[in-house]
């Protein structure tokens, strides 16, 4: 007889994008530079609907925002 939970363990990576972010591309910026200030860029919508929709990817996707103390 099996037992009456069974579950599979799941590996998940999770993405931290550290803020703030670049404000702008500029010349020379490698593909990750470009990504993360686009990210950040997003993290700053000023709309509440689309932050709310923003949130709802993120966890979806296992990726989380987190404010740099300097």
């Amino acid at each position: 007889m099996g037992t009456a939970i069974e579950y599979q363990k799941l590996m998940t990576e999770i993405v931290y994008i550290n803020l703030p972010g670049p404000e702008a591309p500029a010349p020379g910026m490698s593909g990750g530079e470009l990504l993360h200030g686009f990210l950040a860029e997003l993290h700053r919508i000023p709309s509440q609907e689309l932050r709310n929709t923003l949130e709802m990817l993120c966890n979806k996707w296992n990726i989380r925002y987190r404010e740099t103390k300097g």
